[in-house]
């Protein structure tokens, strides 16, 4: 689809300046749905310097001349910067700098096309501007101390691999004392797209980490879509988790400004959450507020939003209407947070997608003073 990009979410872009990589780079396995260390541990040395850099403005033409020659390039659209990472296979990945935002994962199909898999749209802002939501995207707050923090500002820190086998940009953010840092490691291979969650606390108190890794998977229409191996996965139906780049329809009961266009203000979102929180509360639909899944070939025609607290690292959902399926797996998250908007909506339309988290959202993540802790989410394309 097209993308327009608004202020609203890019801030002035700013890029460091030419910066060596740590002699132990985070990087994930080679292999499909690897396994990651994701217990906190002890780190012995301090944050990387370039975490106390003060970041000049982004040259696109410096971004070429650092980076190219890894099938990597990037495209200047107003404050923001476009990188496109594209394999020689047809695998593309499209990310937004500053915000962070993956607004694109193209994969080759058995019938020799290409198939979109995220979902995205576009939205007037509050200053009648343009915003982006949808894609996938990392919400998490760090409260430590007192104070909460939530990396939204990103800056590419390197490029790693070639578009013969694959490619890895490495992503960076850090609070205003430079006590945590927040990597993310996006890889792309010729079948999957992992995104690698690396934060590191060097506070001397610990850290308490909430939040998801929110994907919007693209889908003909939630009536066509199954959710296959989470039968006997434990689960707690929940309001929706609504951020900046979160897509939600609105609830018929609200008023008509909430079904608008226009991007949603604070306090319609809060709105929102509190009509969907108190629905699941009174429990008016007969649903049970815990439970157990019993159905292995999940139907997500109905609206749905819930957070399994127990459930397998791997699970594929399975579009019958766009004939095609996509494996999700997860490391390091104990939650895994499933939406669906319901069948109620126009195919191939606004919310014809299915949203999927990586999650701590009922059970925070502490991490110990001067520890690391380590999370993975990975798009897999079974269908080459």
């Amino acid at each position: 689809m097209s993308v327009v990009y608004s202020p609203l979410f890019s801030p002035k872009l700013i890029l460091p300046s030419p910066v060596k990589p740590s002699a132990n780079p985070a990087s994930s396995s080679h292999s499909y749905f690897p396994s990651v260390q994701c217990n906190s541990k002890k780190r012995d040395f301090p944050l990387p310097a370039v975490a106390s850099f003060t970041y000049p403005p982004v040259q696109v033409d410096y971004l070429e001349s650092e980076f190219s020659g890894h099938g990597v390039t990037f495209e200047d659209i107003n404050d923001s910067c476009v990188v496109k990472m594209r394999l020689d296979n047809g695998s593309v990945a499209s990310l937004m700098l500053p915000s962070g935002l993956i607004t694109s994962y193209k994969v080759p199909m058995w019938h020799g096309g290409t198939l979109e898999l995220l979902h995205t749209c576009v939205s007037e802002g509050e200053d009648g501007g343009a915003a982006i939501q949808g894609g996938v995207s990392l919400d998490f707050n760090c409260l430590t101390d007192g104070v909460s923090w939530s990396p939204t500002t990103w800056v590419l820190r390197d490029v790693r691999g070639n578009s013969q086998e694959h490619i890895q940009v490495e992503l960076i953010s850090c609070n205003s004392a430079d006590t945590v840092e927040v990597r993310h490691i996006l890889t792309l291979r010729h079948d999957l797209l992992s995104s690698e969650l690396v934060i590191y606390n060097a506070k001397s108190s610990s850290l308490r980490l909430t939040g998801s890794v929110i994907s919007h998977l693209t889908v003909s229409t939630p009536e066509a879509t199954y959710a296959v191996g989470l039968e006997g996965s434990n689960f707690q139906n929940r309001p929706p988790f609504l951020s900046s780049f979160t897509i939600v329809p609105p609830d018929p009961g609200q008023r008509n400004d909430l079904g608008s266009t226009k991007l949603w203000s604070p306090a319609a979102i809060k709105e929102l959450w509190s009509s969907w929180g108190a629905r699941n509360q009174n429990n008016d639909d007969g649903a049970s507020i815990e439970g157990e899944e019993r159905d292995n070939y999940k139907h997500l025609t109905d609206k749905l939003s819930r957070i399994y607290t127990c459930a397998p690292r791997n699970f594929t959902l399975i579009d019958r209407g766009r004939r095609n399926s996509i494996e999700v797996g997860r490391d390091g998250f104990d939650e895994l947070y499933i939406f669906s908007p319901g069948s109620r909506h126009k195919w191939y339309g606004k919310y014809a997608y299915v949203c999927v988290g990586q999650s701590a959202l009922l059970e925070p993540i502490i991490l110990s003073p001067q520890s690391e802790w380590r999370g993975l989410q990975q798009l897999h394309n079974p269908n080459l």
